[in-house]
């Protein structure tokens, strides 16, 4: 695990997590959890969370998965941008095959560690 009950870097922070895969989604919510994060969803689609969003006063961060079945994330991570809630793209597409507009957005390659998730996540701006 990633920390002890004593080291919760993410403590309080609401993170949006947008991801298809079931499994990787419950293990996501896990170790946020576990790191002191209060998740919102997952969700499966980019529906489902521009939905589940709209039901909470405010989300501090996100974890977008770029592939959700037949659809990408960029339009959630489109109006995220203009919201100016920080986020990071976790998935297997390579950066170099993101959109311009997403060159400078936090981006990390799955397989990856808990570790290097939490690292990610603390770069993140606080919004």
């Amino acid at each position: 695990m990633v920390s002890s009950s004593d080291d919760m870097p993410l403590a309080g922070r609401r993170i949006l997590v947008v991801e298809d895969d079931g499994l990787l989604a419950y293990a996501l919510v896990n170790l946020l959890e576990s790191v002191g994060a209060l998740c919102v969803g997952p969700f499966a689609t980019m529906i489902e969370a521009l939905e589940g969003m709209t039901r909470f006063d405010a989300v501090d961060a996100a974890i977008l998965d770029v592939g959700l079945g037949e659809q990408t994330s960029y339009p959630l991570a489109e109006a995220l941008q203009t919201t100016g809630i920080p986020f990071l793209f976790l998935t297997g597409t390579d950066r170099f095959s993101l959109p311009p507009q997403f060159e400078r957005t936090g981006h990390l390659l799955k397989p990856h560690t808990d570790d290097q998730l939490v690292q990610e996540l603390m770069k993140l701006p606080r919004s």
